[in-house]
């Protein structure tokens, strides 16, 4: 059989995930601290489990609306307003998801196709890429720099813009490199889509996770609501990863037009997710904050034990992963990350596989124990004097 003839091309185009691949190393290592996965340490609360149950021993096992349980698409429209002020009619401009991931999906190809560009600050969560060329778009990187905290340049984006532009994506906080923009520098931004007519996919599933200042959401800024998809989910601010419930909120054209491939590839949620992301929002966020407290202690321990071994690191203000340089050492991202879990057993992310601007990084994540970050760095710190 010729595969190269049965699979698609453009399935054939895409590489592995970098993380994934990085992964299957892991199982060669004995005595493994990690500070590779992006997911919580903590247990979904007591509570939002005991919803789940519950809706079990009602009966809840029925297919809902393709839109989600109305009832949770209108506590997500509270939830929005009051944190965000931004607000969405729940009947038609609230589409709830099988995790941000197939959100992300659902709104490339619902905005995306051949000869369309999308926009993409780079060092960038690794499933955008792969689901632009899905749709058969071209992906324009805009670099970010360390300098600037990892924070997207309206420059560099303006040079990056053709007449083929049509999305821009936006995720801050950000994964891999926890930077975060403020209000005034989200406006540039904003300027922008409107002057070369763009439309924005901002992916907030970090924005509960911000520990300095406060988070402004993209479609809150005057004329961006009508441009902006904007993504959002239950995974990190409530430690339900493994629930898979997030959504879209946006204009009733798109959320149709996502509803339609949404309703013929997943149908819906599982109703017992969407119950527990009903309970989390009405009665979490007591467990949301104690689990932001310990983050941004964690953060601090992380950024300064970096630091002190000589790994340049900016203090980032989201999400719960910073991104120290290790350009220093004279190893490439690969080799720092591989060397460094076969000789000492520490997992760290290397940066390259966030695209070309995050080489000579590595990402770490510190949603770990404490006790598992001072020995991470222990380690780190021996595997650099060592080289």
């Amino acid at each position: 059989m010729n595969w190269e003839q049965v699979i698609s091309k453009k399935v054939q185009d895409i590489p592995p995930s970098g993380i994934r691949k990085f992964f299957d190393l892991v199982s060669e290592v004995d005595d493994v601290i990690s500070l590779g996965v992006g997911e919580p340490d903590h247990v979904t609360p007591w509570h939002v489990r005991e919803a789940a149950y519950y809706s079990l021993e009602k009966g809840h096992t029925m297919y809902t609306s393709n839109y989600g349980l109305l009832e949770l698409r209108e506590e997500i429209n509270k939830y929005l307003e009051s944190s965000f002020g931004v607000d969405y009619n729940p009947d038609d401009q609230i589409l709830v998801t099988v995790g941000v991931s197939e959100a992300v999906d659902l709104a490339l190809r619902t905005l995306l196709e051949e000869g369309d560009e999308l926009l993409l600050p780079e060092p960038s969560y690794v499933s955008y890429q792969p689901a632009a060329q899905l749709t058969g778009a071209d992906v324009v990187k805009v670099p970010t720099k360390q300098e600037n905290n990892f924070k997207l340049d309206p420059k560099e984006l303006e040079k990056a813009i053709t007449s083929q532009s049509k999305v821009l994506i936006l995720c801050y906080p950000n994964n891999p490199t926890g930077a975060v923009m403020s209000e005034d520098e989200l406006k540039e931004i904003a300027a922008l889509v409107k002057k070369h007519d763009l439309f924005v996919l901002a992916d907030e599933i970090y924005a509960e996770l911000t520990y300095d200042d406060s988070y402004t959401s993209f479609a809150s800024l005057d004329g961006m609501k009508e441009r902006t998809v904007l993504l959002n989910g239950f995974s990190k601010a409530y430690a339900m990863t493994g629930w898979r419930i997030g959504y879209a909120a946006a204009p009733e054209p798109i959320i149709n037009a996502m509803m339609k491939i949404h309703q013929y590839t997943m149908l819906c949620a599982p109703i017992v997710s969407q119950n527990a992301a009903l309970e989390a929002l009405r009665n979490g966020n007591q467990e949301k904050d104690k689990m932001v407290k310990s983050y941004k202690q964690r953060r601090n321990v992380i950024v300064k034990g970096l630091n002190e071994i000589g790994l340049d690191c900016f203090k980032p203000k989201g999400a719960f992963y910073v991104f120290p340089s290790i350009k220093s050492t004279g190893l490439s991202s690969e080799e720092f990350a591989q060397r460094l879990l076969q000789e000492e057993g520490v997992v760290v992310i290397p940066g390259n596989v966030f695209g070309e601007s995050g080489e000579g990084f590595i990402r770490c994540s510190y949603a770990s124990s404490l006790e598992n970050i001072y020995e991470a760095l222990n380690r780190m710190e021996r595997f650099i004097e060592q080289l």
